[in-house]
């Protein structure tokens, strides 16, 4: 980690705070769309489990966008590329405001998500170097706590804008949140760049970019009925494209993705195992609004009320977060929560039309206990064993992870809501009960993963102490 002296008075928790509303703006802008897509899917005349794409086209040109991220902030200069990235995503949040038909829209969302690219990865690379290894966890946990502000409001603004003015107003919310944020980074952020920066992996980036298109597309094309045999094709080429960049990255030093920081246990399990349980537990913020919405017959209003209080859950764990490090270590914690989170997925298989709002909202925020603990932990872990020389390629690497599992997790659940529905686009509350069920199978999935990182891993960070 960063060898830096630690921020002093203010600014140590305005940093993690400037970074945060960066990450605000992403979470607000997720968490809103998902509350509207019923109200969307009416104004393109397209159905509701379609309007994935608006989730997957965004959080996939995130994954594309990344590797660029970092080489961008070490030419330019780490204030420089978060400050353009804020400008960026707030003018794609104008265009999707603007968008006059659904194809418009989902180009609009991929522009948003070059700017989400930029800011996302470069904010927690701030972070990385502006906090010295023992400090990391406690600037991590400051800076999740107002990230849960977005996911927070986002599906209560998202319910009541959508009902009251129209679901184009959800994306003006990020605009006062974009100027803040770039005002107060301009004002408090030190610059740090490369004087030479190594030279760009165009091939790479076009071989990746290629790779991570085809496999959405493979995706998509699952859920469409007759075309399977086109899906199985686009998933074979896109395997052969990136069997061509692992040729092709072995030559390079500074390659787009550095694949070979997989040998580095911890970050390898953040990475993989971290990507599936994120699968799992991200679709349920597309599963549960579309169920209380198409399966429950719920107004936005009333399903953005039940479906915010998940995000409190993070509220909830933060203070215990490093105490639970402390006592079981980065595996055994990572492990042992993640069969939490996949009971509290399968749990709302339980829910239907006569389950009282209360029991919905207790259940929301007791799976939302285990999600935030899993992201605050695997936001950590990734990089306790990173050296500093290499935080810009692995923070980069990293993010592509996070964002290509969390969008796969929506279009895997978005294609099993197409297979096991009705023909006709209809969706039972039986069919999201079977997807819930199915999610959760693919959080447990990562608990092997887990298992396999030694007691001691990262315990310079967690504190964690074998006894006996």
């Amino acid at each position: 980690m960063s060898d830096t002296p630690s921020p002093q008075g203010f600014r140590k928790l305005l940093i993690p705070l400037i970074v945060a509303i960066a990450f605000m703006m992403e979470q607000i802008d997720t968490t809103v769309i998902t509350t509207a897509l019923p109200s969307m899917a009416a104004s393109f005349h397209r159905s509701a489990v379609t309007l994935n794409l608006a989730i997957t086209a965004y959080l996939i040109s995130l994954a594309i966008f990344i590797p660029v991220s970092g080489w961008v902030a070490d030419r330019f200069g780490m204030r420089r590329t978060f400050i353009a990235a804020l400008g960026l995503f707030t003018l794609g949040s104008l265009c999707c405001a603007a968008a006059p038909d659904f194809w418009t829209f989902i180009l609009v969302r991929v522009l948003q998500g070059a700017g989400g690219a930029m800011m996302t990865p470069v904010g927690r690379l701030i972070l990385l170097r502006a906090f010295p290894k023992k400090e990391l966890v406690r600037a991590m946990t400051y800076f999740t706590v107002p990230v849960v502000i977005g996911p927070t409001l986002g599906p209560i603004l998202g319910g009541l804008i959508t009902h009251y003015l129209g679901w184009r107003c959800i994306f003006l919310v990020n605009l006062p949140f974009g100027l803040v944020g770039m005002a107060t980074a301009w004002r408090y952020v030190a610059e740090q760049k490369l004087e030479l920066p190594p030279r760009f992996d165009t091939r790479g980036f076009l071989l990746t970019s290629a790779g991570f298109v085809l496999l959405q597309i493979a995706i998509q094309m699952v859920s469409e009925r007759g075309l399977f045999l086109f899906a199985l094709l686009a998933l074979v080429v896109s395997a052969i494209i990136f069997a061509l960049y692992t040729r092709h990255m072995r030559r390079l030093r500074h390659p787009a993705l550095d694949l070979r920081l997989l040998r580095i246990a911890s970050f390898r399990v953040g990475v993989i195992a971290g990507g599936i349980s994120r699968m799992g537990m991200n679709s349920v913020a597309f599963l549960l609004p579309l169920m209380l919405q198409l399966g429950f017959g719920y107004s936005p209003v009333h399903s953005g009320l039940l479906t915010f209080v998940s995000s409190l859950g993070t509220v909830v764990i933060r203070p215990l977060a490093g105490r639970l490090l402390r006592q079981f270590g980065f595996g055994r914690l990572l492990a042992g929560n993640a069969l939490y989170a996949a009971c509290g997925v399968a749990g709302f298989a339980a829910m239907g039309m006569g389950t009282p709002d209360w029991a919905i909202l207790a259940w929301g925020l007791v799976f939302g206990v285990g999600r935030g603990l899993q992201f605050t932990t695997l936001n950590t872990v990734s990089f306790v064993d990173t050296p500093a020389e290499k935080l810009s390629a692995s923070t980069a690497f990293s993010g592509v992870a996070q964002q290509l599992t969390m969008g796969l997790g929506v279009a895997v659940a978005a294609a099993l809501l197409k297979q096991f529905g009705h023909p006709e686009n209809a969706v039972s509350v039986a069919t999201f009960h079977a997807v819930f069920l199915i999610m959760a199978g693919v959080t447990l999935l990562s608990i092997p993963g887990f298992l396999t990182l030694p007691a001691e891993t990262g315990a310079a960070v967690s504190g964690y102490r074998r006894r006996g």
